[in-house]
C-alpha cells in the first residue's frame, strides 16, 4: 500500500483533500499530521479517522523530531498544506508566518533528502505573484512579487522547494491556486465569515470600495487538479490551478444577501487593509494542456452548495465562532492523546 503524509491535514483544504483521496485513492495509507492551531479543528475529518488506513497525528511541522518516525517508515509522497495563511494576521505579526511557512517547509524538505520520497508537493498560492492591473493573468512565469508578509513567506517557500530540487535533485512539485471555498473553510475568510454572519442576522464587513477581484474555485475541484499534479505532473513542474473565475468582493456579497434572503442594510463598508491587492486572476491553460484538468463546479452552484452546507451545519461553525473546537481532539484522545496518537502510528 502507498503511504502519503500530509501535512496540514485538519484545515480547510488539506481536510477535503484526505476526503477526496479515502474516496478515490482507498488502497492509499494516509498520515494526517496536523498541529490544531486555530485554523486546524479536528472534527473537519470526522468519520474519516475511523476509516483503516488513516492515521491522524497531532505535530508541528517544524518540530524534526515529531515528524522523523512518519519520513524513517517509509513514505511515497508529501503534500503540504500546512501554513499560516491568513493576511489580516500577518500584517499583525509576522514572526508565526515566518516560523511555518518558511522555516517548517525547509525541515519538511531536509527530512524530504535523508529519508527520500517518491515525490514533495507544496501546495502554494496565487498572492505570491502580487496584484494585477485591470488587464491579464497570472502565468507560472510571472515573476513573484508578494505584498503582504503572509505572501513573502509562501514565496520564500516556493523558492527553497525550486532550490532544493535544483541542488539535490529533490522530486518536487508546486501548485499555485486561486481563493478557495466550500465545506470546512474556516470562519474567518470571507465567504464563511458572511455567510455565518447573515446567518446570525449580523452584518458583514466589506473592505474598501468592494471592488477587489479575486479568482474563484471550489475546494473539490482544487483537490482535484492537486491530485493531477501529484500522480501526472514531470518532477520540478509549477502549475497554477484557478477556477477561471474573477469576481469582485462586493458581488460575491450581494450573491450571498440574495441566497440568504438580506438586503443591502447587512452591508458595513470598513477602512480597507494595508497594502491590499486589487485583482488577482490565474492562466490556468498549462494545467489543462499538459495533464487535462479544468474547474468543473460553475461558481454559482457552487457558491448555493456551500451556503446549503452551512444551513445544514450549524453546529459545526458555532463551535468554531464560540472556541469549543479547539477542544474536540482532547474529547476524542484525551489528556496525553499526542503521544498516544504518534505512537499508534508509528506500529500501524
Amino acid at each position: 500500500m502507498r503511504t502519503i503524509l500530509i501535512t496540514g491535514a485538519a484545515d480547510f483544504i488539506g481536510s477535503n483533500f484526505v476526503r477526496m483521496m479515502r474516496e478515490k485513492r482507498p488502497d492509499v495509507r494516509i498520515v494526517a499530521f496536523d498541529a490544531l492551531t486555530y485554523a486546524g479543528n479536528l472534527e473537519n475529518l470526522a468519520g474519516v479517522s475511523e476509516v483503516s488506513g488513516f492515521q491522524f497525528v497531532r505535530g508541528d511541522i517544524c518540530d524534526a523530531e515529531a515528524l522523523r518516525p512518519w519520513f524513517e517508515g517509509g513514505l511515497d509522497a508529501v503534500v503540504n498544506f500546512a501554513a499560516e495563511s491568513r493576511v489580516d494576521r500577518s500584517i499583525l505579526g509576522a514572526q508565526e508566518f515566518v516560523r511555518t511557512n518558511v522555516v517548517g517547509v525547509q525541515i519538511l524538505l531536509d527530512l524530504a533528502r535523508q529519508f527520500p520520497v517518491k515525490r514533495f508537493l507544496q501546495v502554494s498560492t496565487d498572492e505570491v505573484y502580487g496584484s494585477l492591473g485591470p488587464t491579464g493573468k497570472f502565468m507560472e512565469t510571472t515573476p513573484i512579487a508578494p505584498s503582504s508578509p503572509y505572501s513573502a513567506s509562501k514565496a520564500a517557500a516556493d523558492l527553497l522547494v525550486h532550490s532544493y530540487h535544483h541542488t539535490f535533485g529533490l522530486p518536487t512539485l508546486i501548485t499555485r491556486c486561486s481563493n478557495n471555498y466550500g465545506p470546512y473553510q474556516f470562519s474567518e475568510k470571507l465567504i464563511p465569515l458572511f455567510v455565518t454572519n447573515l446567518l446570525a442576522g449580523q452584518k458583514v464587513p466589506v473592505y474598501g470600495d468592494g471592488m477587489n477581484v479575486r479568482d474563484w474555485i471550489h475546494v473539490r475541484d482544487h483537490c482535484e487538479a492537486i491530485l493531477v499534479v501529484l500522480e501526472k505532473a514531470s518532477l520540478g513542474s509549477v502549475y497554477n490551478i484557478g477556477g477561471d473565475c474573477e469576481v469582485p468582493n462586493i458581488e460575491i456579497t450581494r450573491q450571498l444577501l440574495r441566497l440568504l434572503g438580506r438586503d443591502g442594510s447587512f452591508i458595513q463598508y470598513v477602512k480597507d487593509r494595508p497594502g491590499h491587492d486589487r485583482r488577482y486572476a490565474m492562466d490556468i491553460s498549462r494545467i489543462e494542456r499538459d495533464l487535462g484538468w479544468r474547474p468543473r463546479i460553475a461558481f454559482e452552484q457552487g457558491l448555493s452548495d456551500t451556503v446549503e452546507w452551512y444551513k445544514r451545519n450549524e453546529d459545526w461553525w458555532t463551535r468554531i465562532k464560540t472556541g469549543d473546537y479547539l477542544h474536540y481532539y482532547d474529547r476524542q484522545y484525551g489528556v496525553g492523546g499526542v503521544v498516544e496518537a504518534a505512537a499508534a502510528g508509528s506500529r500501524s
